[in-house]
């Protein structure tokens, strides 16, 4: 079974010390606290349920960089949440990738003051980002651009901090050309699951919210 902890920050302590189990925690602490407090054994949840053996790719081999990637995803800036492309499989339409998380990330400074946490919504968005790159590389869908359409079974595993590295593996399981695509996918730190889930991407109606876009004053 899962515990976990009921985590919070106290700004107005010295230290911005974290509280977990009604523990008080040093920063020095609070990675190992977490950590600890943030079990990865869940009933039901197969530890080994793997899309991909870390063995089948190499994250020191990349075959698409930044500037590939931005040739078929249009996130730019903050939002770009793909750093590589380091494997692709179109017999099993498999895809891995991974994102660097460096200290000074926008999200760093407020989630959270003293502990940050790569926040789970940005876990989702990497996972989307591999989706979009490798359908909009295969053509799956026929759209200029991908948006998100639903997500299932999404769950948080570990916790993701600055200065780590989470990979992406994803996995379309159906898709239907001009309509949707379904994918699943796994982020690893250090080759541990620490996000897992499935994405629906469709097609994004471009003519007409570029319409609706407010002009410029």
């Amino acid at each position: 079974m899962r515990h976990v902890a009921r985590l919070f920050l106290a700004p107005d302590l010295p230290g911005c010390s974290l509280f977990a189990h009604g523990i008080q925690y040093t920063l020095s602490e609070s990675r190992e606290a977490i950590v600890n407090c943030w079990s990865t054994k869940e009933l039901g949840v197969a530890g080994k349920d793997l899309i991909l053996d870390s063995s089948e790719y190499d994250l020191n081999h990349v075959i698409a960089d930044l500037d590939e990637i931005r040739r078929y995803n249009p996130q730019r800036f903050e939002m770009e949440q793909l750093t590589a492309i380091v494997y692709e499989d179109a017999a099993r339409h498999i895809c891995v990738g991974y994102k660097d998380l460096p200290h000074d990330a926008f999200w760093a400074r407020g989630h959270m003051p003293g502990m940050p946490l790569l926040p789970g919504v940005l876990m989702c968005e990497s996972a989307a980002q591999i989706c979009s790159y490798y359908s909009q590389k295969h053509d799956l869908l026929g759209a200029k651009i991908l948006g998100f359409g639903g997500m299932d079974s999404i769950r948080f595993r570990d916790p993701v901090m600055p200065g780590e590295r989470l990979v992406i593996v994803s996995q379309v399981t159906r898709f239907r050309h001009g309509a949707m695509i379904i994918s699943r996918f796994q982020g690893l730190v250090n080759d541990n699951v620490v996000c897992e889930g499935s994405i629906k991407g469709v097609p994004l109606p471009i003519e007409q919210l570029m319409k609706e876009q407010p002009s410029a004053r």
